[in-house]
């Protein structure tokens, strides 16, 4: 049987481990089926930690390892073909959708570190209507498994998360990257297109209450100033409000035609300020303390003058750990430097844009084969 280091994609907060983990000196760690309860107990492990895996003997007989990135791409291109189908009223498709909804699922169990990357440096996949609600689904499962929702509940909000903007699919790409302020007729659209939503959803038959009461709910507010009804406080299913933040911050990060993506902790910090309003306080926290105040996949410049990318969660939210991929003096390193943000030197001095990094980075130097294309 293989032995190999754990990692962050096989272990999550206040789930069982697997297997049992031993030190590089072959001493146990910890038994199988201790329930990590703490960020610094998850990277003491994956520091010091190694299991037997006896995955790795049958995996060596495929060709082409895991890759998340592959994954959420096939999704993204199913999603793609099977929206205008579902908007046309084509019934049948229930298959079809819990299967893409299954594949994002397993993007994220295999490497939830690179499935949030995928919203920052995936965004020219496919159109921003698609990808958008294949990103939405990401953030949601992600906030989702830390609130332990259940296999149905999971499954509820991802199928959401993919349709929630069917009905307005005809003029999203349109409203994208429009440069105007919005027409009357356009601002009716946006603020109807849950209901038309729910109403084709049912045409394609779709009799799942609990995945159209989401769609239906996902732009109401706690304060009541959200639509198509005016919801307010517990009248407004949990998911929804989950899916509410998810589609905010996944919206608020992605590039557009009529302005610049929004800095991904910028996006998380104006979501703390509506969470003294309209958006779910408690769902909010969750939210910012997965993500973490640095996204995995957010360009970063340190302390020590390099520029690297965030990798994955540190042991707080504050330090996270980085791969620079540009040395202190402008030029691009050709062995990418791992650093531990918790140092003096290795701070975080601020978050950079794509653009003021300009560089084409590729997912697999940072996240192996896990982000590979």
């Amino acid at each position: 049987m293989a032995i190999r280091r754990i990692t962050h994609g096989d272990i999550r907060l206040g789930q069982t481990l697997a297997w049992n983990v031993y030190g590089e000196n072959g001493a146990l760690l910890v038994r199988q089926g201790f329930v990590l309860a703490s960020e610094a107990q998850v990277d003491n492990l994956v520091e010091r930690g190694f299991i037997e895996d006896s995955s790795l003997d049958t995996l060596k007989e495929y060709k082409d390892p895991p890759s998340v990135l592959r994954m959420l791409n096939e999704a993204a291109q199913r999603l793609q073909a099977a929206l205008p189908a579902l908007a046309a009223g084509t019934n049948g498709l229930r298959g079809e959708l819990d299967a893409i909804a299954a594949l994002v699922g397993e993007a994220v169990a295999t490497n939830a570190d690179v499935a949030v990357a995928c919203i920052l440096h995936n965004q020219q996949a496919v159109a921003y209507e698609v990808r958008h609600c294949i990103d939405t689904a990401v953030v949601a499962q992600t906030v989702a498994l830390a609130l332990k929702k259940s296999p149905d509940e999971l499954r509820t909000l991802t199928l959401a998360a993919l349709t929630m903007n069917l009905g307005m699919l005809g003029h999203q790409q349109r409203l994208h990257g429009d440069t105007a302020p919005l027409s009357e007729a356009d601002k009716r659209i946006v603020r109807e297109h849950p209901q038309v939503s729910a109403v084709l959803l049912r045409r394609a038959g779709i009799e799942d209450n609990d995945w159209i009461a989401c769609v239906l709910a996902h732009h109401e507010n706690e304060d009541g100033s959200g639509y198509p009804l005016g919801k307010a406080g517990a009248a407004i299913p949990e998911l929804a409000k989950l899916l509410a933040l998810a589609d905010r911050y996944c919206a608020r990060v992605s590039e557009r035609r009529y302005r610049k993506p929004m800095l991904p902790n910028q996006a998380l910090r104006d979501i703390l300020l509506e969470a003294r309003s309209t958006l779910d306080a408690q769902i909010a926290s969750v939210l910012i303390r997965e993500l973490g105040i640095y996204p995995i996949g957010s360009y970063v410049r340190l302390l020590n003058g390099e520029v690297g990318v965030v990798a994955r969660k540190g042991l707080n939210s504050t330090a996270p750990w980085v791969e620079s991929i540009i040395g202190p003096r402008g030029a691009p390193l050709d062995v990418f430097l791992q650093r531990d943000t918790r140092g003096d030197l290795n701070g975080i001095r601020d978050v950079l844009s794509a653009t003021q990094v300009g560089l084409t980075l590729r997912m697999d130097r940072i996240w192996g084969r896990a982000a590979a294309l």
